[in-house]
C-alpha cells in the first residue's frame, strides 16, 4: 500500500511537470504539421521511454530495453531543468504584461523568439547533460583523518576505505566498475566498507554483465564489508545479499562483528525492512548487547536518520550514504532540509559522522553540483 501510494504521487506529478512542457511545447509548434508532429512524437518518447524500459526489461532483458531505460534516464534530469527555465520563461511573460518592456521588434516576431528559444535550450539541456555525465564519472578521493580515544588491541590506526551508493545495473559498465576497484585497491584499505545500495534494485542486468566479477577484485587485509539499502530491497534483498557475498563481500545485517580483536563493525538493516517485511529491523541496543565498549565502535547504516542513536550507544564513527548530496542541483537543497547531515562530515557529541555522496547514480546516469567520492578515513587510536 505504502509502495502504490507513492507511486501514486510519483506519476500524478510527473505526469503535471510533462503536461506542462507539453502545453508550452504546443505554444511554439501548434498544429499538425510534419516538424510540430515529430518534435511531439519525440516528447512523448521521451516522458514515456523510462518507466517503459524498466517494465520492459522484467519481461524481457535486452540491449534494446536498456537502450529505452537509458533515454529515459536522461529525460529524468532533462526534464528538471526545462521545467526551471520554463517556469523562469512564464514568469518574464507575466512580468511582461504588468510592466510591458519587449520592444515592438520583438513582439512583432514572437513565434521566430519562441522557436529560438526552444532550440536554445534544447542545446544548453545537451551541454549540461553531456557535462553531468563526465562528472558522475570521475570520482573524488576525500581524505580524513579522525582520532578515536580508545585502545585497540595491537592497533594504532586504522586504514577505512568506505563508499556507497554505486547502484550497479542497467546503466554500470563493467569497465567503469572496473575503475572504481582499481582506485578503491591503489589506496591499500585495511578493511573496506560499503554503506548500501551497491546495486540498483534489478539483479539481471548486473547477472548479465557479470559486474560481480569486478566486485570480487576488491582486496583489504581485514575484509570487505558492507550493509543492505533501501535499494537491495526494492530488486529483492535475499537475492540480492546472495549475490554479493557470493562475489566477496561480507553482509552485517543488524549484526556486530569483532575484527582481529581489535574494533567491532556493526552494521544495520535498512530501514526499508519494516516496508517489505512487515517489521522493525533490530533495535541498536539489541544489535551492540555483550559488546566491549571500550573497544572501537563502528558503524554503517545506509540511511542517515535518527543519528541519536548512535550518539546514546556511545558508536564511535557512523558511516552512511543514500543522500547522493541531491546528485542534480538544486535538489541538494531539498536534501539539507530532509537530513540533519546531507552530506559530509560532522563530529555529533563525539560520534563522528559520514555521509557519502555515493559513487554512482540513479535514475538520470548524470551528476550535476555535486560529485561522486571514496572516503579514504584514517582512525587513530589512543588519541587525546
Amino acid at each position: 500500500m505504502t509502495f502504490l501510494v507513492f507511486f501514486a504521487i510519483v506519476f500524478v506529478v510527473y505526469s503535471s511537470i510533462n503536461y506542462y512542457l507539453f502545453s508550452r511545447l504546443n505554444m511554439v509548434f501548434p498544429g499538425t504539421s510534419r516538424i510540430a508532429l515529430y518534435v511531439k512524437i519525440i516528447f512523448w518518447f521521451l516522458v514515456v521511454s523510462y518507466f517503459a524500459g524498466r517494465f520492459l526489461e522484467r519481461i524481457w532483458l535486452s540491449k534494446i530495453t536498456m537502450g529505452i531505460t537509458i533515454i529515459g534516464s536522461y529525460w529524468l534530469a532533462a526534464m528538471l531543468y526545462l521545467l526551471i527555465a520554463v517556469l523562469l520563461i512564464d514568469l518574464t511573460r507575466l512580468i511582461g504584461y504588468v510592466i510591458p518592456f519587449l520592444s515592438s521588434g520583438v513582439s512583432s516576431h514572437l513565434n521566430d523568439v519562441k522557436k529560438y528559444l526552444f532550440w536554445g535550450l534544447i542545446v544548453a539541456t545537451g551541454i549540461l547533460m553531456t557535462y553531468g555525465y563526465f562528472n558522475a564519472r570521475r570520482p573524488l578521493i576525500r581524505d580524513l583523518e579522525l582520532n578515536i580515544p580508545k585502545q585497540a588491541g595491537n592497533r594504532k590506526e586504522l586504514n577505512i576505505v568506505m563508499g556507497s551508493d554505486i547502484h550497479l545495473g542497467t546503466m554500470f559498465t563493467k569497465k567503469r566498475l572496473q575503475k572504481i576497484v582499481n582506485q578503491i585497491n591503489s589506496l591499500e584499505p585495511d578493511i573496506i566498507l560499503l554503506a548500501g545500495d551497491i546495486i540498483d534494485e534489478d539483479l539481471k542486468p548486473v547477472i548479465r554483465k557479470d559486474l560481480g566479477s569486478e566486485l570480487k577484485m576488491l582486496k583489504a587485509k581485514s575484509g570487505v564489508f558492507a550493509v543492505t539499502g533501501n535499494h537491495e530491497y526494492i530488486g529483492g534483498v535475499n537475492p540480492a545479499v546472495s549475490y554479493l557475498e557470493s562475489h566477496g563481500i561480507q553482509l552485517l545485517r543488524d549484526t556486530a562483528v569483532l575484527i582481529e580483536n581489535s574494533f567491532y563493525l556493526i552494521g544495520r538493516e535498512d530501514r526499508s525492512h519494516r516496508g517489505f517485511f512487515g517489521k522493525q529491523r533490530k533495535a541498536l541496543p539489541d544489535i551492540m548487547k555483550g559488546l566491549n565498549k571500550d573497544l572501537p565502535l563502528i558503524l554503517m547504516d545506509h540511511q542517515p536518520f535518527k543519528l541519536e542513536e548512535s550518539v546514546e550507544n556511545g558508536i564511535d564513527v557512523h558511516l552512511a550514504g543514500h543522500t547522493h548530496n541531491g546528485q542534480i542541483w538544486p535538489l541538494n537543497y531539498i536534501i539539507d532540509a530532509v537530513y540533519e547531515i546531507g552530506w559530509g562530515y560532522r563530529n555529533k557529541s563525539g560520534t563522528h559522522v559520514y555521509v557519502s555522496s555515493g559513487l554512482g547514480t540513479w535514475g538520470p546516469p548524470v551528476r550535476i553540483g555535486t560529485r561522486p567520492e571514496i572516503i579514504k578515513m584514517k582512525l587513530n587510536f589512543n588519541s587525546e
